[in-house]
């Protein structure tokens, strides 16, 4: 869905498009069962009952807090229909590593959707970044609603003319992805469209962009390992912003490192940060903070980054955005790889009746509207995991593409001596699934048929190469829950009917086999160390042992627990990245689960050669929660 603009005398308005204002698409996939296009809608029928189609809507997009322009006296913004706060500071480049704006001492109001940046009154003892010498400069902002409630964070680079102008520059950005010991991957966006020259080095490698764009992807290649190199990006016009990373020790190295992982930073209550535009940027922030404290290499993030379960494009993009934006001064220099949860969902709603929770399903066109294709659009991961659940067992058509695609949101990557292999337990979602089968879908926690044989190929390959130690898989539900989704996750309170469906056909194994076939596959690899999970608002690790009870009462199949692979294995559980906490609950394992704590958290792994060692810290007090020597 793109937004419309109606230009009224040289002025422009943009119209936020509603779902009658653009087509649906002519197919509806084959993987759907009982829905049927009435005019330009969507219906649910199921046994002579229609459900009617929830029209999409998007609340905010990213446009509505970009919309701005220069004058004689500063920035002009228009919010559209926002009534609220605008609050900006400069940020002063190179006075610092991590760049944040320092807020000047007034406030713009937004009425009507218009508010104002006075930079004429930000001079003087108030010119800490030399602006009216140099004629440039960056402010951050932020704005707000009218109960105080933070909807974005954003920037802006200026230049003085007579009147001030918004030139073109870097409005997203630079962030480091995709590291590996020769190479890396940095993602911008950029306010006009615009070519792009990476230099490192000060020229020692010069990269550009393959064309004039807004979002650049650029590939620097053919470097040495372990090796810190400085990037400078310069665009069209003249903006230049310069940063540094380092590669990753040559494969097999067992130099020691460090990594990071939590899980869950969407949204929570408690006023102030806590809340920007969907997301926990209070935690977050402390937990890039405290990452580079730690000097971590790498940061795993795997789901619910954000509240999500929108039904547009273009609001879920718009809380991806807050989430980048709150870790991009931490983004410029080292990964964060990202995995998917339950709330990255992008959504058809209809309405049955139920006044809390809809009949929802991933949304189509696939290739462009589900919630698979908008993560990829978001993030930068590596491509190397399956393509689809197309061809599988329970594809309705051979012949042509029915699945969304894996594309970045299943994949694998290494550094030095670990392999990291990351897992999409809501893939082809829909949420109202596990009690209302209306229509086809994915129940959350439900690992389909092709990515599960990718992983069983993936953990072989990571076994037999010398190069790798240790494997962690990740993976945003837990394969046991121990508080909050005992009666979800790979559990479903041992409810194994649970499985996908797909064009009406119920997938051949449930829930709890396909939680056993992947512990079978971890167990059968001596080199992979732990499963680390979320979904659940705390952070507990749990040693899976065959002296717990892992089945409910009534199981009549085989259990794991009986085969002569079976060995021990963590599940170490941090979903305690900044969401709504949940408390522990009784589950036929609990006994097993150890230092369980509601306290925020991250997940520290050193990495020694062959040892490896655990620290779990509040990043809120830095208090050390937990302490492990696995190896």
């Amino acid at each position: 869905m793109e937004n419309l603009v109606l230009n009224i005398l040289g002025i422009s308005f943009p119209l936020f498009l509603s779902s009658n204002a653009y087509a649906l698409p002519d197919e509806i996939p084959s993987v759907y069962t009982n829905i049927i296009k009435s005019g330009n809608e969507l219906q649910i029928k199921k046994d002579d009952i229609v459900y009617d189609w929830i029209e999409p809507k998007a609340k905010y997009t990213l446009e509505q807090f970009r919309d701005m322009r220069g004058d004689d006296k500063g920035i002009v913004f228009d919010f559209k229909n926002i009534e609220g706060k605008l609050y900006y500071g400069f940020i002063k480049k190179g006075d610092g590593k991590y760049e944040y704006p320092v807020y000047f001492k007034k406030i713009s109001a937004i009425k009507n959707g218009e508010a104002r940046i006075d930079i004429t009154k930000m001079s003087g003892r108030y010119d800490m970044i030399d602006w009216e010498k140099k004629k440039e400069g960056t402010i951050g902002y932020r704005v707000t609603d009218k109960s105080g409630k933070i909807l974005y964070d954003g920037k802006l680079f200026f230049k003085r003319s007579g009147s001030f102008d918004i030139e073109n520059y870097i409005i997203s950005g630079p962030f480091i992805n995709q590291l590996t010991s020769t190479s890396a991957v940095i993602t911008f966006d950029t306010k006009e469209e615009s070519f792009a020259r990476i230099s490192l080095n000060n020229g020692e490698k010069v990269f550009f962009t393959k064309g004039a764009g807004k979002h650049h992807e650029v590939k620097v290649f053919s470097l040495k390992p372990n090796t810190l190199y400085k990037y400078e990006i310069l665009l069209d016009g003249g903006y230049t912003t310069s940063y540094f990373f380092k590669t990753a020790p040559k494969e097999g190295s067992r130099t020691p490192f460090t990594f990071a992982y939590i899980s869950d930073c969407r949204a929570s209550n408690g006023g102030g940060e806590r809340y920007i535009g969907g997301v926990n940027g209070y935690i977050l922030k402390k937990v890039g903070a405290l990452a580079s404290y730690k000097k971590a290499s790498f940061v795993q993030i795997t789901g619910d980054v954000i509240n999500g379960y929108k039904t547009t494009k273009e609001e879920t993009l718009y809380e991806y955005e807050n989430f980048k934006r709150v870790l991009e001064p931490y983004w410029h220099y080292i990964p964060f790889y990202i995995g998917m949860g339950n709330h990255e969902a992008v959504v058809y709603k209809f309405d049955d009746g139920n006044p809390w929770w809809k009949i929802q399903i991933d949304k189509f066109p696939f290739e462009t509207e589900s919630s698979e294709a908008v993560f990829a659009q978001a993030f930068s991961n590596f491509e190397n995991g399956p393509e689809s659940e197309d061809n599988s067992s329970l594809d309705p058509d051979p012949n042509k593409t029915d699945f969304p695609s894996y594309k970045e949101n299943v994949y694998s990557y290494t550094y030095a001596n670990v392999a990291m292999i990351v897992l999409n337990s809501d893939y082809f979602y829909a949420p109202s699934m596990s009690d209302r089968k209306f229509t086809s879908g994915n129940v959350h926690g439900y690992i389909m048929e092709n990515q599960l044989k990718w992983f069983e190929k993936t953990v072989k390959e990571y076994t037999e190469d010398e190069n790798i130690d240790h494997i962690f898989v990740t993976v945003h539900t837990p394969l046991f829950p121990n508080g909050g989704h005992g009666k979800q996750d790979m559990w479903y309170g041992g409810n194994n009917d649970q499985r996908a469906v797909v064009a009406g056909k119920e997938a051949e194994k449930g829930i709890i086999e396909v939680r056993d076939e992947l512990l079978e596959i971890m167990m059968k690899s001596p080199k992979v160390v732990a499963v680390l999970t979320g979904d659940e608002h705390n952070y507990n690790r749990m040693l899976i042992t065959k002296e717990l009870n892992l089945y409910p009462d009534n199981w009549d199949k085989e259990k794991i627990t009986d085969k002569e692979f079976f060995r021990p294995i963590w599940q170490i559980n941090n979903g305690a990245g900044g969401a709504p906490y949940y408390a522990q609950e009784k589950l036929p394992w609990s006994e097993a689960a150890e230092n369980f704590t509601t306290q925020n958290a991250v997940v520290f792994f050193n990495i020694d050669g062959e040892h490896i060692e655990m620290e779990t810290v509040n990043p809120d007090t830095l208090d050390r929660i937990d302490y492990l020597r696995i190896k």
